[in-house]
Parts: C-alpha cells; structure tokens; sequence
C-alpha cells in the first residue's frame, strides 16, 4: 500500500468520525417549546435537574423544566414546569426527581392522584420528593459496614 492511499483511508476515518460526532450532537439537542401551562414544585434537593430537563407521565415525555431558582424564605428550589397544554394532572399527584438507571440522567416523575380537581396554571404541586444523593448512600453503606466489622 502506498502513502497516499493510506492517507485517503485514514482521511476517509476521521471524516466519518466526524460526521458520527456531529450527528450526535444534534440529535441530543434540546429543542425546547414553551407552550402550554406552568406549574410550580418546591424541592430540597434538585441534584441533576436543569432548564430543559423533561417531566414524564409512566415513562411519556409530557413537558419541562422552565426555570429554577431557590426560595430565599425557605431555602428549597423552586422550579417552574411547563406541561402539556392537553395533559390535566390531578391536584393530588406528587413528583419526585428519578433517573434514567443508576448512572442515567435525571428528569421530574409525575404520579397522578385521583382527585377530579386539576391543577391550573401557577398552582403548586403539593407533595414532591427530592434527588437521591447515591454518594451519601454509598458512603453511609461503607461507613456502616465498617462499623460493623469493627465490633
């Protein structure tokens, strides 16, 4: 093989590497739509949610987070959600902060309760639960297994 053919291979690799990496990219873009209507949940701990993380329904992509900020009175984060203008979630649905597998990305759960009253737009989801730390965790299971083999 001479030198200019293996060049051509060579040249041949990065372009479709590149090409690959490019087309990745912008299918992993978040392309975000702010119709429909906001709703408000308090956290204690939001670790992983972002601007433009989805919100689902059993697994269904039904809006996202708008926007957060911390209550500077009782020191929780306070996210705007964006939901589906045709999706009605009951007044008694909760929402807790899940991840995609343990080392997957994170987005808003939402169980729907069995109220005949729906949420409207700028009311509060009332029952909320917040991320799960899994270094915490797996740092209290160390330190209490050790404990353990020390008595």
């Amino acid at each position: 093989m001479n030198k200019d053919t293996f060049e051509i291979i060579v040249g041949t690799f990065v372009l479709l590497c590149a090409i690959f990496f490019a087309s990745s990219s912008f299918k992993s873009t978040r392309v975000v739509n702010n119709s429909g209507y906001k709703i408000i949940a308090k956290f204690n701990n939001i670790d992983g949610i972002n601007s433009g993380s989805d919100v689902k329904i059993a697994g269904v992509k039904v809006g996202h987070v708008d926007n957060q900020k911390l209550d500077s009175k009782t020191y929780q984060a306070s996210l705007t959600i964006i939901l589906n203008s045709e999706i009605k979630i009951p007044t008694d649905s909760s929402i807790k902060v899940s991840s995609e597998g343990l080392l997957g990305s994170k987005f808003l759960q939402i169980s729907p309760g069995g109220s005949f009253e729906n949420l409207e737009d700028g009311d509060e989801i009332e029952f909320t639960q917040s991320s799960v730390n899994f270094e915490d965790l797996l740092g209290k299971f160390i330190f209490s297994s050790e404990s353990k083999e020390v008595k």
